[in-house]
């Protein structure tokens, strides 16, 4: 199932190179989620959770932010695709993410 929310993108990792003959290039985007409910206790707040997207050029396209990255974050549009897994758990992976667009004062 796929599905768009809007989150806080806190930080974001690229990671290019090659490691025993192994190429790797990837972009991670670290977004702001609520904490979950715990059975055994209590939480509030927000953690941030890596979610991979792409290659190194995907961190290229948010190199606008390199100098001026809000303390609050990035409010960004993200679509993520729910899949089942094996042991009956849900995998949420990131699909597409995008700067939320801006709202004008009235």
């Amino acid at each position: 199932m796929r599905f768009e929310a809007q989150a806080i993108l806190t930080a974001i990792a690229t990671s290019k190179g090659e490691y025993e003959g192994r190429a790797f290039d990837s972009t991670t985007f670290h977004l702001s989620v609520d904490l979950p409910e715990k059975s055994t206790g209590e939480s509030m707040g927000n953690v941030t959770r890596p979610f991979k997207l792409g290659t190194s050029a995907e961190f290229d396209k948010w190199r606008v932010y390199k100098d001026k990255w809000p303390v609050v974050g990035v409010p960004v549009q993200c679509v993520f695709d729910v899949t089942a897994s094996v042991d009956n758990t849900a995998k949420l992976t990131l699909v597409s993410i995008k700067p939320a667009p801006t709202q004008k004062a009235a």
